[in-house]
């Protein structure tokens, strides 16, 4: 997809018009949902009203078959998945104190704390040899010293040794940090890397837009309307990017609301969103869950789809809404393939912000689980690159050939290793020292 030319409000609810009749009428348990319904099924855009209805209402299966219908009619059957590979260069993060949702993020001396070289993120790259590598996504930590050279020199280093493997690189509070400490603008950063080979923006760092959630959850990051820009100047140098909500945690039904209009309102102007991605909340191993008294729980089934499902409604004019199996296991994530969702994310190798957060899920899925996991939910699977070309199908697929090698992405190492922070909070006075000295 090409920035700025994407229908900005009819790709996701109206679709392939010969395709509606196909579809059957849906029909609610919820008697408050049924001008929702005929909204949906006539390709009306939803309003405030009508998304808060959706998030309160306990007619699950009605909200899940609304999206399902909004899903079909703009992907039909086919469920994307891409073959990537996380990679995150540092933990070391200005915002370890005030972030406190996040348990990935260290104090540079604290238990655990790494900063790779460029020979080491290499090293780890080259994982992608071996198992067909389509797509490097980096993100880390905001370091207080780290440079833009070190990531553009990256960036080139790995397209050099990978050319078939697009980069979606650094979310808009990274990019937001790299323009602070180089005293540039975030429009002079954003052209360095593409022009270095980034092709797109993952949508991390969104969280939720609300100031009172945000002041709670993430002080001192990246406002909500900071967050927006960021992405608005990526759309306009042609740099596709991701979107995200972060939910499960402090956000009210209205938060939730006003950051997903917030999403819709932008991508009405820059047609520049490639995909929306719900992100639910993990608790352990970091200060939020432990005020909230809430390690070792997690979101909800029943919320995962609901978040899944009203995204798809609301933001119809967005081309995909992924599940992100990582974070709300593989087995929801195949539900989510019948409640709007059309992406079930793809193979990430090593992905480790949520699995130090407590997420339980495996470290990476082959080809062969995640092919299995959508033809068993009755979807067909395409593998996709960063912009949602498709890549290739499956109708030949011999299962066992191409899985991700058995003994993990890369051999085992102090790469490839998860360390769990010791305390969920750090000494309060040198996170202020650092975050200052950032600024």
């Amino acid at each position: 997809m090409n920035v700025g030319q994407s229908d900005s409000r009819t790709v996701g609810l109206l679709g392939d018009k010969a395709y509606l009749s196909d579809c059957p009428t849906v029909r609610p348990s919820d008697a408050s949902l049924q001008p929702i319904v005929t909204k949906v099924e006539q390709g009306q855009r939803l309003d405030r009203d009508d998304a808060l209805a959706l998030f309160r209402s306990s007619d699950l299966l009605t909200v899940g078959s609304l999206a399902d219908l909004a899903n079909r009619r703009a992907n039909r059957d086919r469920v994307y998945f891409a073959a990537n590979q996380h990679i995150n260069p540092t933990n070391v993060c200005v915002l370890r104190n005030t972030c406190v949702f996040c348990s990935f993020a260290r104090m540079p001396r604290e238990d655990g704390a790494y900063t790779r070289s460029l020979d080491e993120v290499f090293a780890e790259a080259d994982a992608a040899r071996d198992n067909a590598t389509r797509e490097f996504h980096i993100v880390g930590g905001l370091h207080p010293k780290l440079t833009l050279a070190y990531y553009l020199d990256m960036f080139r280093g790995l397209k050099a040794r990978h050319p078939d493997v697009m980069i979606k690189a650094l979310t808009a509070v990274e990019v937001a940090h790299l323009a602070r400490i180089e005293r540039q603008s975030v429009r002079d950063v954003l052209l360095a890397m593409r022009d270095a080979g980034v092709t797109s923006l993952p949508g991390g760092g969104a969280e939720v837009f609300s100031p009172a959630a945000r002041a709670t959850i993430a002080d001192r990051k990246l406002t909500g309307e900071e967050w927006l820009a960021v992405h608005r100047e990526a759309h306009g140098l042609g740099i596709p990017s991701n979107c995200t909500m972060l939910y499960g945690h402090v956000e009210t039904l209205e938060d939730r609301v006003d950051h997903l209009l917030a999403l819709r309102a932008l991508q009405d102007e820059t047609h520049g969103f490639l995909c929306y991605i719900p992100l639910a909340y993990h608790p352990d191993h970091n200060e939020l869950g432990e005020r909230l008294g809430r390690q070792g729980t997690a979101t909800t089934g029943f919320d995962d789809l609901k978040n899944i499902a009203v995204g798809r409604l609301v933001l119809d004019n967005i081309p995909h809404v992924k599940t992100h199996w990582p974070m709300v296991t593989p087995f929801i994530s195949q539900v989510a393939l019948s409640f709007g969702c059309d992406d079930l994310e793809g193979t990430v190798v090593f992905e480790r912000v949520y699995h130090e957060a407590g997420a339980a899920t495996q470290m990476w899925l082959s080809y062969d689980e995640i092919i299995a996991l959508v033809r068993g939910a009755g979807k067909t699977p395409v593998e996709r690159d960063s912009l949602y070309q498709p890549v290739r199908t499956f109708e030949d697929w011999v299962p066992g050939r191409h899985a991700v090698r058995p003994e993990g992405p890369a051999p085992l190492g102090e790469l490839f290793k998860i360390e769990h922070r010791k305390t969920a909070r750090a000494a309060r006075r040198a996170a202020t020292a650092i975050v200052d000295s950032a600024e």
